[in-house]
C-alpha cells in the first residue's frame, strides 16, 4: 500500500521551472550549447558531441530513473522469492503440500508465517519513518527477506488445506499489477486528491474493522477461520468476499499512488538511492494484495 516513506519531499510535486538539469542528459546538453554559442569551433564541437551521445543513466547522473527503479524492485523480489522458498519448506517440513493430508494429525509449523510478519511489520514502521532523514537498503533487503518469510510460510499453510490455491493466488495477484501497471503507462488512470482522500478514508475504514476481527477472534466471540470475513454472510455471499473485491481495488489503487510517487521522484530529479524507497512501496503494496486474493479465494472455495 502507499506507505509514509513517499512524504520524503523527494516524491512530491515541485513547479517544473525549479527543477533543475543535471549534466550528460539532452536538455543538460542543449543548455550548455545555448549558453557557450559564441565559444570557439573547439568547444561547440566538444558540446555537439555530448549532445550526440547516448542519455547519461541513473549510475551516470546519480539520479532516480523509472528503469533503476524497476531494477531495484526486482532484486528485492528476488530476495523475498529466495526466503519464501525457504519459509514454504521449513512450514512443511520439507513434504509437498498437495502429499499432506488436511485432516491428519499434522500441523503445519507457523514459525515463518509469525517471525516474517512481525520482523516484516517492525522494518516497514522503521523505514517508513526514518526515510525522511536517510535512506537504508539494508533494511529493506532485511525487509524483503522477512516478508519471505511470510509469505512462503502462509502460502504453504493455505495449500495444505485448499491445493492449487497459490498458484490461483498468484496469477490473480500477476493480473491485477499487470492491468494496472498498462492502465497508469497508458495515462488512462491516474493518482487525484479526491481519489486519494477517499481512499485514505477506506483504509482507515478497513484498518478499523481488520482489528474488530482480530479482537473478536482472540476472545472467542466468533469461531471460525477468518472471523467475521467468513461467519457474516449478506445474502448469502460471506462478508470477505465483498469486501476483498473492495480491498483488491484499494490496492490496486495503491499501486497508482506508488507508480505516480516513483514518476515525481524521476521528474524531480531525486537522487538514485530513493529509488529503492519506490521499490519498497511497490512491494509493500504487491504482498498486501496478494495475501487479501488469497483470503479472498479461501473464503470462496471453504464456502463451496
Amino acid at each position: 500500500m502507499s506507505n509514509f516513506a513517499f512524504n520524503n519531499p523527494a516524491f512530491q510535486q515541485q513547479d517544473p521551472r525549479n527543477v533543475a538539469t543535471y549534466p550528460g542528459t539532452p536538455q543538460g546538453a542543449q543548455a550548455a550549447s545555448f549558453q557557450h554559442a559564441s565559444v570557439d569551433a573547439a568547444v561547440n564541437a566538444q558540446l555537439e558531441g555530448m549532445y550526440a551521445a547516448p542519455p547519461a543513466g541513473a549510475i551516470e547522473t546519480d539520479r532516480m530513473s523509472v528503469e533503476d527503479t524497476v531494477w531495484k524492485t526486482a532484486g528485492l523480489f528476488g530476495i523475498l522469492l529466495v526466503t519464501a522458498a525457504i519459509g514454504w519448506v521449513f512450514t512443511l517440513g520439507g513434504v509437498a503440500a498437495p502429499e499432506r493430508d488436511p485432516y491428519s494429525d499434522y500441523a503445519p509449523s507457523l514459525l515463518p508465517w509469525i517471525v516474517g510478519a512481525f520482523g516484516g511489520f517492525v522494518l516497514a514502521m522503521i523505514i517508513s519513518f526514518t526515510s525522511r532523514k536517510k535512506v537504508r537498503p539494508a533494511l529493506i533487503f532485511a525487509y524483503a527477506a522477512f516478508e519471505g518469510l511470510f509469505i512462503g510460510g502462509i502460502s504453504a499453510f493455505f495449500e495444505v488445506l485448499w491445493p492449487g490455491i497459490v498458484t490461483q493466488a498468484t496469477i490473480a495477484t500477476l493480473a491485477v499489477v499487470g492491468v494496472t501497471l498498462a492502465l497508469f503507462a497508458s495515462g488512462k488512470i491516474r493518482a487525484s486528491k479526491k481519489a486519494t482522500k477517499i481512499f485514505m478514508i477506506a483504509m482507515f475504514g478497513y484498518l478499523a474493522f481488520s482489528l474488530i476481527n482480530v479482537i473478536l477472534m482472540w476472545t472467542g466471540v466468533v469461531s471460525d477461520g477468518f472471523g467475521l470475513h467468513s461467519q457474516v454472510k449478506i445474502a448469502g455471499i460471506p462478508l470477505g468476499l465483498i469486501i476483498g473485491v473492495l480491498v483488491v481495488i484499494m490496492a490496486a489503487y495503491s499501486l497508482v499512488l506508488d507508480f505516480d510517487q516513483v514518476q515525481q521522484g524521476v521528474r524531480n530529479g531525486a537522487p538514485r538511492k530513493y529509488g529503492w524507497l519506490g521499490a519498497f512501496g511497490i512491494m509493500v503494496t504487491v504482498v498486501w494484495l496478494y495475501v487479501e486474493i488469497l483470503r479472498i479465494i479461501a473464503i470462496a472455495r471453504g464456502n463451496n
